[in-house]
C-alpha cells in the first residue's frame, strides 16, 4: 500500500544530496593539492580512509611513490656524508644542504597523501603544515642549487684565493640563512597566507594564493636566469683555463680538452634538466587558477617532483669521492677501473 504523496498520484520530493568534496570533507576547505575530481574521465576524486581504493587518485600515488623514492635516494646521500669524515669540504656541504632539502620534499609529499587520503577526522592545520613543508622543502632545493651554481662560479672566477675564503665556517652561516629564509617562506600558509576561507582566490596549488604563487613562480625564473647567466660564465673561465694550460703544456692539450667537453655536457645536463622539470610548472602557475583542470596541474608538478630525483645523481653520485664512499660502504674495496681524477679548473 502507498502512503504519502505517492498515494494521491503526487510525486515523492527529491532527497537532499550529501555533499563531499576530495581530501577533506569540508564543503568551505579545499584540500591542499588539486582534486583530482577535475583530472578527467576515469579518475575519482579522494574520499575518505573507509572508500575503495579506486577513490584514490592515480595522480597523488605517482606523487607519494616518488616522494618516497626522493626520500630513500637523498638518505643514502646524507648518510654517506654525515659518516664519511674526508667528505667535509664546502662543496660537500652544499651537496647535504641539497639533498636535506630533496628529502624534506619527498617526505612533505607522503605526508600530503597521508593527509588528504589517511587522516580521519581531516586537519586544517595539518593540510596546511602538508603545503608549509613542501613550500620550504622545494624553495631549499632551489637555493641549494642556486648555491652550488655560486660555489662553481667562485671556485674558477678566484681559483688562487677560493680556498683560503670559502671556509667551512663562512659556508655553515650562508647554508643556516638560506635555510631559515626558506623556512620562513615554509611558514606563510600556517600564518594566514592560505586561500581556505575564500576558494576564489586559490592558486592550482591550494591552499597557496594566486598571489603568492604569482610570487613564488617569478621568484624563481629570476633564480633559473642568474643561474644560467653563472654557468655562462662558467662556461668561458673554462675555455679560457683550458686554452691556457693546453698552450703551456701541449702535450696534455687533448687531455684538456676532453675535460671541456665533458664539463659542457655536464652544463648542458644541469641546465637542461632544471629547466625541463620546473619552468613549464612556473609558467603555468603564473597564468592557471584553481579553476583549471587539475590534470594539468599534476601533470606538471609531478616533472617538477622529479627533478628532486634526478639531481642526487648530478651533484652526488657522479662526483668521484662519493663514488669512491659508495664503494667502500657497499664493497670493503674500490674496482680496479675507478677512476679518482682530482677537479681541474676546466671541469664545470
Amino acid at each position: 500500500m502507498l502512503h504519502g504523496p505517492a498515494a494521491m498520484g503526487e510525486p515523492w520530493p527529491p532527497q537532499p544530496q550529501q555533499q563531499r568534496l576530495p581530501g577533506l570533507g569540508n564543503a568551505s576547505e579545499p584540500p591542499a593539492w588539486p582534486s583530482a575530481a577535475a583530472a578527467g574521465p576515469g579518475t575519482a576524486a579522494p574520499g575518505g580512509g573507509a572508500e575503495a581504493a579506486g577513490s584514490v587518485s592515480p595522480w597523488d600515488i605517482a606523487l607519494c611513490a616518488t616522494g618516497t623514492a626522493v626520500a630513500g635516494e637523498n638518505a643514502l646521500v646524507l648518510a654517506v656524508l654525515f659518516y664519511t669524515p674526508s667528505l667535509r669540504a664546502p662543496m660537500f656541504l652544499l651537496i647535504g644542504s641539497l639533498a636535506l632539502a630533496d628529502l624534506l620534499a619527498g617526505l612533505g609529499l607522503v605526508a600530503n597523501f597521508a593527509v588528504r587520503y589517511l587522516l580521519r577526522p581531516p586537519s586544517e592545520a595539518a593540510e596546511l603544515a602538508a603545503a608549509g613543508l613542501l613550500l620550504a622543502a622545494f624553495s631549499a632545493s632551489v637555493c641549494s642549487l642556486l648555491a652550488i651554481t655560486v660555489d662553481r662560479y667562485l671556485s674558477l672566477y678566484n681559483a688562487l684565493t677560493y680556498h683560503s675564503e670559502r671556509t667551512l665556517g663562512f659556508t655553515c652561516a650562508m647554508v643556516l640563512l638560506m635555510w631559515l629564509l626558506c623556512l620562513g617562506v615554509g611558514l606563510l600558509p600556517l600564518l594566514g597566507w592560505n586561500c581556505l576561507r575564500d576558494q576564489s582566490s586559490c592558486s592550482i596549488l591550494r591552499p597557496v594564493t594566486k598571489d603568492n604563487a604569482a610570487v613564488l613562480a617569478v621568484t624563481f625564473l629570476l633564480l633559473f636566469a642568474l643561474m644560467m647567466q653563472l654557468y655562462l660564465q662558467i662556461c668561458k673561465i673554462a675555455f679560457r683555463h683550458a686554452q691556457q694550460i693546453a698552450v703551456q703544456h701541449q702535450f696534455i692539450a687533448t687531455a684538456q680538452a676532453t675535460s671541456t667537453r665533458k664539463g659542457l655536457s655536464t652544463l648542458s645536463l644541469i641546465l637542461g634538466t632544471f629547466a625541463l622539470c620546473w619552468i613549464p610548472f612556473a609558467i603555468y602557475s603564473l597564468v592557471a587558477d584553481s579553476s583549471y583542470p587539475a590534470v594539468y596541474t599534476y601533470s606538471l608538478a609531478l616533472p617538477a617532483t622529479c627533478n628532486s630525483l634526478i639531481n642526487p645523481i648530478i651533484y652526488a653520485f657522479r662526483n668521484p669521492d662519493i663514488q669512491k664512499s659508495l664503494w667502500l660502504a657497499c664493497c670493503g674495496c674500490i674496482p680496479s677501473t675507478f677512476s679518482s681524477r682530482p677537479r681541474t679548473s676546466s671541469d664545470v
